[in-house]
């Protein structure tokens, strides 16, 4: 299995295919199909395979993840939504497959809920990205298409 930088995963998490519609307050009002298209036409655009996958299953997102350690992924974008907070085996996923990836929010979880406080994917991304609603995403897939994490995680 080779690693391939020109392919990249963007998982969303539960109750994202609601974007839109799900408290505009917090998450905006745009939807995800959006989103995928924004991340699919700069990913084309700059020669990137990029596959984007959504589910309200805490173990779909499991064998996604396992899906694309044999498709030789080389890079994962993940918004794990409410999972975010109680999910260790999605950790535990995202540990096994040996995959850099950036951890998206829409919200600022910093700034919400004391419970939203505390993720359990952090320490492992080579990123966090929360509070800049949808175009956090966008911000993510710069970062893998410049190549910033090739040699490692960007440096202060």
């Amino acid at each position: 299995m080779t690693i391939q930088f020109r392919h990249v995963l963007v998982l969303h998490g539960p109750n994202l295919n609601l974007l839109g519609v799900r408290e505009p307050d917090v998450y905006g009002s745009v939807t995800l199909e959006t989103i995928n298209q924004q991340l699919t036409a700069r990913a084309h655009a700059a020669g990137i395979h990029l596959d984007v996958f959504q589910s309200n299953s805490e173990g779909a997102l499991i064998d996604r993840l396992h899906q694309a350690r044999e498709e030789g992924v080389g890079f994962v974008i993940i918004n794990p939504a409410g999972l975010t907070h109680t999910s260790v085996s999605l950790r535990d996923a995202l540990a096994a497959v040996d995959i850099p990836f950036i951890e998206v929010h829409l919200s600022n979880i910093y700034r919400r809920e004391a419970f939203r406080h505390v993720s359990f994917f952090s320490d492992l991304a080579l990123g966090v990205i929360c509070g800049l609603g949808w175009q956090g995403y966008l911000l993510a897939l710069d970062f893998v298409l410049n190549g910033s994490f090739v040699n490692g995680p960007a440096q202060a």
